[in-house]
């Protein structure tokens, strides 16, 4: 074969080889006893409910059926689902959550810290109604990128630390599927950040306990594919 033919064929043998997008799951964790009532911030302690179990077990359902291969041409399915790895943040929670999608999958739980819920410093544990009638609240609902939170984690800090964490995922497992579960402001950061809208906007995105939100991560930057799919309409409820 001529040289040219033979660069042409490498080069051709290099497209086909090159690996797809990454397709990251990102999945709050199910809801707890202080869900929709404090700020939990990273209080450890805290676990899922009877109704965040029951979640969580439909949420590993739902990552089953969204990655398993469809048929191929003999109409049979591949043995296993194409999930490469579950990562989920160190608190309880989140690891009570990815247990069941784990354990659906035949994997193991690998705790992340990049994953981990906004640091709210000395909020942390803070009701809710106390938190609204805080100056400071408008502030976190219409500027977030201007606020700090005492003793914490700055919004910024928040989804910089996160779309760091999504991007060392993407590396590790190029072409594949991945499920990381989180929290809800860090899974809104990355999705404002894919969407390239800006932080300050990022309230807007509604992610319910156990949704799953997917991002695909390509050579030429992120793709929306769901956000906050539940499989109910109950989910059209801003929560």
């Amino acid at each position: 074969m001529p040289r040219a033919e033979r660069t042409a064929a490498t080069r051709s043998q290099s497209r086909r080889r090159a690996p797809g997008p990454t397709v990251i799951l990102l999945v709050r964790h199910g809801a707890t006893g202080t869900t929709g009532k404090e700020l939990p911030g990273r209080a450890p302690g805290l676990h899922l409910s009877d109704q965040g179990r029951r979640q969580a077990e439909a949420a590993a359902a739902r990552v089953v059926a969204l990655s398993t291969p469809p048929p191929n041409g003999s109409g049979r399915r591949a043995a296993k689902p194409r999930v490469a790895a579950v990562y989920a943040s160190p608190l309880e929670r989140t690891r009570e959550t990815a247990s069941p999608i784990a354990a659906a999958l035949g994997l193991d739980v690998i705790p992340d810290e990049g994953l981990l819920e906004l640091d709210m410093g000395t909020w942390t544990g803070l009701e809710l109604k106390a938190a609204y009638k805080r100056k400071e609240w408008a502030t976190i609902q219409r500027y977030p990128s201007g606020f700090t939170f005492p003793e914490g984690e700055s919004f910024v800090g928040m989804q910089a630390r996160m779309v760091s964490t999504l991007e060392r995922l993407r590396t590790a497992h190029p072409g594949t599927m991945v499920v990381a579960v989180s929290h809800a402001d860090p899974i809104r950061a990355a999705v404002a950040h894919a969407m390239g809208t800006h932080l300050d906007l990022f309230q807007r995105v509604v992610v319910s306990p156990c949704s799953v939100t997917a991002i695909a991560y390509g050579p030429a930057g992120p793709t929306v594919l769901t956000v906050n799919d539940t499989s109910a309409t109950g989910a059209l409820v801003p929560s």
